[in-house]
């Protein structure tokens, strides 16, 4: 596919200030470019796995990612130390922090990864939205500016409700607070304040109209520092929880032809505007109709990466790499095609009642493997789930001919997927795969809102029929049967009673 001439690469070392299954993903394509690595590492992750197959690996600190992975000068050092040329950010952590790309900058360090000049014109969400109305990208209402309480108050009728508070800086999910109605806007915007304050030193926040069950669906860009850009097609992201995303894939199955292309145009359109360079996500909300609306962008590789590589043939990390290097982009938008369909699920360690997340030592660990099946992870028998580090222990990636296939191979994969030692979500992620929602691609970022309402019911209606049964039992042995086997109650003449009592989720009843 490539008709442009590769250039041999000038790095020669490369360090990956990350950790985890990303840390791994990215050495794995320096080594098959043979380009060395080096780790850097926590005290909790001294026996990880990107520290095993890094060829240098580097402590920066204590288990707190604050005093780790998120300490600027710790990484710096660490790549002048072992001679570094290049930092990859993988994603998380100071991915998208520009103080961190300058701290590299001044070091002569070069970051892969876009400039500090594109991440802070889009790390803050409000700024975000007004370059992409300028760039001519459709927006959600919404206010433009960042409020205090009593604008909000008073601005929040006429944006119409239900809508969204939404934390300024940062992602993620945090500092976002969904709002029905006005008697509760003041303490959502409270608490979206606090935890933005919190997450990212910053407490501002702006409204949003709320979108009734949209779809997510986000476009893949690469450009180069020569001015060329090509999309690498989208990713439908609508399976979410909390607003992180559990499962994804590719083609989006919701969308015509057209309506893609022109969200294709769209994303370009905001490259091109603000002069972006390397991999970046464009992310849209798209409504019942199919109309689309620019909900942020993302200045790094994203966790999804993985299906957009299976139906392009394309390395993503490879091609990071060679723009940061200062290389022409090996192809045009018109030698980029797919094939096929791509599905990706996100293990998570976690509580399989409470759903967040859980501690614990894999004591047991077999992984798929196959042709058409990808496993991102840094997973090894003995790897420790901490409370310290985002819960994500691996991704699973299945590609087939259709859709159908695809999430065939998926459920079939997780099928023989076993982990011990450690609870996780790979019965929910096979619970969505067989939703009906799900499986004719009608769904929305409401789904497992919705499964969970389905599960209430039927657990509801489960017990409604166990206190049946417990009664029709009882009753039976009172009432049937000849005078002399019936129970004491029984009587020739005058009534009798007997008080029973059956527990349920609600106290007796």
């Amino acid at each position: 596919m490539p008709t442009r001439k590769k250039i041999d690469l000038p790095f020669r070392k490369i360090l990956i200030a990350n950790r985890g299954e990303i840390a791994c993903r990215v050495i794995r394509t320096c080594q098959r470019m043979g380009i060395k690595t080096v780790a850097v590492y926590s005290e909790a992750d001294a026996p990880a796995l990107h520290v095993q197959q890094a060829d240098e690996a580097v402590l920066i600190g204590p288990p707190a990612a604050a005093e780790s992975y998120l300490n600027i000068q710790a990484i710096i050092q660490a790549a002048r130390d072992t001679g570094t040329e290049a930092i990859h950010p993988g994603y998380g952590f100071l991915s998208e922090n520009p103080d961190f790309t300058k701290a590299c900058q001044a070091t002569g360090i070069t970051f892969i990864g876009p400039s500090p000049g594109n991440m802070e014109l889009m790390g803050n969400k409000i700024r975000a939205r007004q370059v992409a109305q300028d760039a001519g990208l459709p927006l959600i209402p919404g206010t433009e500016t960042a409020v205090s309480d009593q604008e909000a108050i008073d601005i929040a009728p006429g944006i119409g409700f239900p809508l969204m508070v939404k934390a300024a800086a940062g992602g993620g999910g945090i500092g976002i607070r969904l709002v029905a109605t006005l008697d509760s806007l003041s303490e959502a915007l409270t608490r979206a304040r606090s935890q933005a304050e919190s997450s990212f030193g910053s407490g501002q926040v702006y409204l949003e109209k709320y979108l009734e069950q949209p779809s997510h669906v986000e476009v893949q860009v690469l450009a180069d520092q020569h001015g060329n850009a090509v999309h690498l097609f989208e990713r439908d992201c609508s399976v979410q929880r909390r607003n992180q995303k559990v499962v994804e894939e590719t083609p989006c199955p919701k969308l015509t032809k057209s309506k893609l292309n022109a969200m294709y145009e769209a994303a370009l359109m905001l490259v091109s505007h603000i002069g972006y360079v390397n991999a970046g996500t464009v992310e849209f909300l798209v409504d019942h109709s199919g109309d689309f609306y620019f909900l942020e962008m993302n200045t790094r590789l994203q966790v999804e990466h993985p299906i957009t590589e299976m139906v392009t043939g394309l390395d993503l990390v490879e091609h990071q790499i060679r723009i940061a290097a200062g290389q022409l982009l090996p192809f045009t938008q018109k030698d980029v095609s797919r094939k096929g369909h791509a599905i990706e699920a996100r293990l998570y360690s976690e509580d399989p009642e409470t759903l967040m997340p859980a501690s614990g030592r894999v004591t047991v660990l077999q992984v798929p493997n196959g042709k058409n099946i990808r496993v991102d992870g840094a997973l090894f028998q003995g790897y420790e789930a901490t409370p310290y580090y985002d819960p994500m222990m691996a991704k699973v990636i299945a590609w087939g001919r259709s859709r159908k296939k695809a999430i065939e191979r998926l459920n079939d994969a997780l099928d023989s997927f076993t982990i011990e030692g450690v609870t996780h979500n790979i019965p929910l992620i096979q619970q969505v795969l067989a939703n009906q929602e799900f499986k004719d691609g009608s769904y929305s970022t409401q789904l497992l809102a919705h499964m969970s309402d389905d599960q209430s019911a039927d657990a509801s209606r489960q017990e409604e029929r166990e206190t049946v049964a417990a009664v029709t039992t009882a009753l039976g042995t009172i009432f049937g049967g000849t005078p002399q086997q019936r129970s004491s109650p029984w009587r020739t003449h005058g009534r009798a009673a007997q008080m029973m009592a059956w527990p349920t989720r609600g106290g007796r009843w």
